[in-house]
């Protein structure tokens, strides 16, 4: 069983052409919606992600769903959502049986790169966690013939031109052409000038969306446990203070040997190892956090208990 995850932008041939033209196989599809952006805008993918539904079904014959993604430039709800999302279609049942020979394709071409890098992210995360079906899971892009911007750029001259050379006594409403041909002008200049976007938006107090890198490695049980308690409880001052935590809530006796062994793994997840803890120097001790990549590990996770041996 073949399921592609397609988050739907403003593209169309980008999401269906390929898989035609390949003769992919294709049986089950996740469209993608975004529910952001102005009014105009959504209306447009929605319209897209409805033609895409219909096409996908009468030329591939697959069964299709279409998923909101509420915020298209919270990267780490793409990244939860997408981390949620592939696992559960990789462990789908047909037939009232998991099957092992299922294999999910991202398409990451279109919607804000955010949701796009988010999603390719947490597919590279699941590869390095479930080693055994990394070949089942797969990351793409296709790049566009052409682009219709410069297209309509061109045509916007010409018709600039056209209205130029039409004599104002031709036309009943002069005043309403030249109205249409100082706008065309004036959107011209800004293609011109700027190219097809206009200024930065700013997301959550920054103007910089600052995308985390997954780890290579894989999350033993302890180390599990070690996130899953710097999630609980946040900072700490110290890595003794975190080992203390621990040996309360495993119910083991604090000792040199069990402070050495948080020690031990704390490094093995802070920045020189697998990246999913932060430390900073604070006098002689170091106060021990979640990074960025290690938060979004705990909340993907959110679901499955530490394993009890550990």
């Amino acid at each position: 069983m073949n399921t592609h995850i397609v988050p739907v932008g403003f593209d169309y041939d980008r999401l269906i052409v390929p898989l035609v033209r390949e003769q992919m196989d294709v049986d089950r599809v996740v469209l993608l919606e975004g529910t952001v952006g102005s009014q105009a805008n959504v209306k447009y993918s929605r319209d897209l992600a409805e033609k895409l539904e219909q096409d996908y079904q009468n030329l591939l014959g697959a069964e299709t769903v279409r998923v909101v993604v509420k915020d298209v430039y919270d990267y780490d709800s793409a990244f939860a959502q997408a981390f949620e999302l592939i696992n559960a279609e990789l462990d789908r049942e047909r037939g009232g049986e998991t099957t092992a020979t299922a294999e999910v394709w991202v398409n990451i071409s279109a919607m804000p790169r955010t949701v796009s890098f988010g999603f390719a992210t947490a597919a590279h995360s699941i590869m390095v966690e479930r080693q055994d079906d990394r070949r089942r899971i797969h990351t793409y892009y296709t790049a566009p013939e052409k682009y219709l911007e410069t297209e309509l750029a061109e045509e916007l001259r010409a018709q600039i031109a056209l209205l130029r050379d039409i004599d104002e006594e031709q036309v009943q409403d002069s005043e309403r052409v030249q109205h249409r041909l100082e706008s065309a002008q004036d959107l011209l200049n800004e293609f011109d000038e700027r190219g097809t976007t206009i200024g930065a938006k700013e997301i959550n107090g920054s103007h910089v969306v600052e995308l985390p890198v997954a780890s290579f490695s894989n999350v033993k049980p302890f180390e599990e446990v070690i996130l899953f308690t710097l999630g609980e409880h946040g900072e700490f001052e110290s890595v003794s203070e975190l080992a203390q935590q621990l040996s309360r809530e495993l119910g083991e006796e604090y000792t040199d040997s069990f402070r050495s062994k948080v020690i031990y793994n704390v490094d093995r997840l802070g920045p020189g190892g697998k990246g999913y803890i932060e430390q900073e120097k604070h006098g002689k001790s170091y106060r021990t956090r979640l990074s960025r990549i290690g938060n979004l590990w705990v909340r993907s996770h959110a679901d499955r208990k530490p394993d009890a041996d550990i």
